[in-house]
């Protein structure tokens, strides 16, 4: 894979951004020893260029509504293109499929689904059925508790990629 082209600079300033979410200009410059003006043209290059692709606040939300979620394996009958890009086309409209990934061995995916209840959760798989999406097989986890939930530290992967 291609490695970006981004500076030392550059990664400080992602680094600051992952690990404390949106900062005001003269705050994340900072946090990554950059005067302002600077630092802010370093952020929108960044964000035009995709490395940025958003914000969001975690919310812990079974105290604000009832959430039932599901873990949910697929395997498809059919390993053919169209299959795969039907199903991943259904399951990116579906706000009930909060995360979803395609792997290789015994699944084809692997997808968390988060409703209100248990009766909505098995509508949302009724529906997949009945979507004729080549879906063989399912199998149903449901999370009784949440113990992880992060993105992969960026500082890490990048100490690990200098020293391999």
């Amino acid at each position: 894979m291609k490695k970006a082209a981004l500076d030392a600079a550059d990664l400080r300033i992602l680094c600051a951004l992952q690990q404390h979410g949106p900062l005001s200009k003269t705050k994340l410059a900072e946090v990554v020893g950059l005067s302002p003006t600077p630092c802010w043209a370093r952020l929108d290059r960044l964000k035009k260029a995709g490395f940025i692709l958003g914000y969001h606040a975690e919310l812990a939300l079974a105290k604000i509504v009832p959430i039932s979620k599901v873990v949910v394996t697929v395997s498809l009958n059919s390993h053919r293109k169209l299959d795969f890009e039907r199903f991943e086309g259904y399951v990116s409209r579906l706000p009930e499929v909060v995360d979803c990934v395609a792997t290789g061995g015994g699944m084809d995916y692997v997808m968390t689904v988060a409703t209100s209840n248990l009766q909505a959760f098995q509508a949302v798989m009724d529906a997949m059925l009945e979507a004729d999406l080549a879906i063989e097989r399912y199998v149903t986890y449901f999370v009784t508790r949440q113990v992880k939930a992060s993105q992969p530290d960026l500082r890490r992967l990048l100490t690990a990629a200098e020293s391999s």
